[in-house]
């Protein structure tokens, strides 16, 4: 097996995805690609599928007269975006996210800016209820193209081990 393949027969190969919770190491730091620019239309259907009125999002006249100029990115549609950038290297196996704390928005985020974003290992330890899991906390930091931090926040995912779970198959 080499990264991110095992052979599953002599000359064919698959793709493999995330972490189990054994390949968790505190203080690891995984850089997330691509990098995701937002559009309008990003940010337009993310605050229509969210209902999210405020005009700040999507009403050029209405942003051009406050301190930003010009829309800004909605900060769930922020966060929503580092969290998917961040799937196939830290829940791709997880059994379920268990929740998002610490969230801060630090920078704003316009149409045409890059995300990208990184996620160091806080906190992991087996689950008391469950032995063929584990619970692993992150946090996840989403820098604009000039490494400017715009966002950052923690969250906790309920992880598969080794030899479990709906991939192994």
């Amino acid at each position: 097996m080499r990264d991110g393949v095992i052979e599953i027969e002599p000359g064919r190969y698959r793709e493999t995805y995330g972490r189990y919770y054994e390949e968790f190491n505190i203080g690891d730091i995984y850089e997330h690609r691509p990098g995701r620019t937002i559009t309008e239309t990003d940010n337009t259907w993310f605050t229509l599928l969210t209902m999210n009125q405020h005009p700040l999002h999507f009403d050029f006249e209405f942003a051009a007269k406050t301190e930003f100029k010009k829309p800004l990115v909605a900060s769930p549609l922020t966060v929503a975006i580092m969290t998917g950038q961040s799937v196939s290297d830290v829940s791709q196996k997880a059994v379920a996210n268990l929740g998002w704390t610490d969230i801060r928005m630090l920078k704003p985020l316009f149409a045409g800016d890059t995300l990208y974003s990184e996620s160091e290992v806080l906190e992991k330890r087996e689950s008391k209820k469950r032995p063929t899991q584990g619970i692993v906390t992150i946090k996840t930091i989403g820098k604009n193209q000039h490494g400017e931090v715009v966002c950052d926040f923690v969250r906790t995912m309920l992880i598969w081990k080794k030899g479990h779970g709906p991939m192994e198959s």
